[in-house]
């Protein structure tokens, strides 16, 4: 679907990106606690390293691409830059239904409750905010009132997780406070394979959404005029982006400001266009959490600080300086 303000992608650019994507993840694979340096496979020693870190690297790949995929779509539905799984509280629902399993003795006994939990925690949640920005008003609810419904819902989301921590056992507390933090230590196979695929489907049903997206961007009534039923849309990029969002935090905890960070930077390289906008900002997200992951084992090893911590510190002056650029337009507005 071609619309105004859609300008084509450069094929040279893409071109240029998806070759140097494979040379970065390269450079992340060498990267360790030893430096910049290729395991010795000849030993068992270094087979096991570099088995530990190809794995760290699918686990940055399927939570990276997740991440900026679903702020892709959320920024798209409600029109605004800053948002992102955590706008909505799909993260933090995520986030408590993911802690319930840990404390409770679910993951331990099945493994894949975790990402089942965390997914049904996420849609209760995103139901939950539907509802509350739906009262009072006839018909959908506005962007604004979903925004303002999300912010609450994940405060009071974060504040049940505080007391789940505070209230826990100290292997509990440990458990939690790691996973809180954001990490990719790779998670057991059978997790890993229920989110890719959780994943994979909502990717898939963002990408057939994506030429309806690019007109829902320029307002209800311009997708109205181009024969499109904007609440289907709403609901079923919604619905996608929370599958995505909840998967990435079952296998990677709390990480913040990938799904900011990504699409602002990838939009301002190829365009708005979501039917490219989306699978590259797929791309550009595995790559960045890959390099945060990198840094985050090397710049203090042999101690390894958790990758959310890496995503905030880039991803905290980022959204400041997009929430003054925003501040400035009003004023000017």
């Amino acid at each position: 679907m071609s619309l105004p303000g859609f300008r084509i992608v450069s094929g040279t650019r893409v071109a240029l990106f998806l070759a140097a994507a494979p040379v970065v993840l390269s450079l992340c694979l060498l990267m360790g606690s030893t430096g910049i340096v290729f395991p010795d496979i000849e030993t068992p020693v270094g087979r096991a390293v570099l088995s530990l870190r190809f794995n760290r690297l699918l686990m940055g790949l399927l939570v990276g691409s997740a991440l900026s995929i679903s702020g892709v779509v959320f920024q798209a539905i409600l029109r605004n830059p800053l948002a992102e799984p955590y706008v909505l509280g799909v993260s933090g629902g995520a986030g408590l239904g993911a802690t319930l399993a840990i404390l409770f003795g679910a993951v331990a006994a099945v493994p894949l409750s975790l990402p089942v939990t965390a997914f049904v925690a996420a849609v209760a949640t995103l139901l939950l905010v539907y509802w509350i920005a739906s009262r009072g008003g006839s018909g959908a609810p506005s962007v604004y009132s979903l925004i303002l419904s999300g912010v609450i819902v994940s405060a009071v989301c974060s504040s049940l997780i505080m007391f789940l921590v505070s209230t826990a056992s100290v292997e509990g507390l440990h458990n939690v406070i790691w996973w809180m933090l954001g990490n990719l230590q790779p998670a057991p196979v059978e997790q890993r394979v229920v989110a890719a695929l959780f994943i994979l489907a909502g990717f898939a049903g963002a990408w057939l959404l994506s030429s309806r997206l690019n007109a829902l961007t320029l307002g209800r009534e311009m997708a109205h005029y181009q024969g499109i039923n904007a609440d289907v849309v709403i609901i079923a990029g919604l619905l996608s982006s929370t599958l995505m969002a909840a998967a990435a935090v079952s296998i990677g905890g709390m990480i913040g400001f990938v799904g900011l960070i990504v699409p602002h930077v990838t939009r301002a390289i190829f365009g708005p266009d979501h039917r490219w906008l989306i699978p590259l900002s797929g791309v550009a997200g595995g790559v960045f959490l890959s390099v945060c992951d990198a840094f985050a084992r090397t710049v203090f090893a042999p101690v390894e600080i958790p990758v959310g911590v890496v995503t905030a510190l880039v991803g905290g002056p980022f959204f400041l300086i997009i929430l003054q650029r925003k501040m400035k337009s009003a004023w000017l507005g």
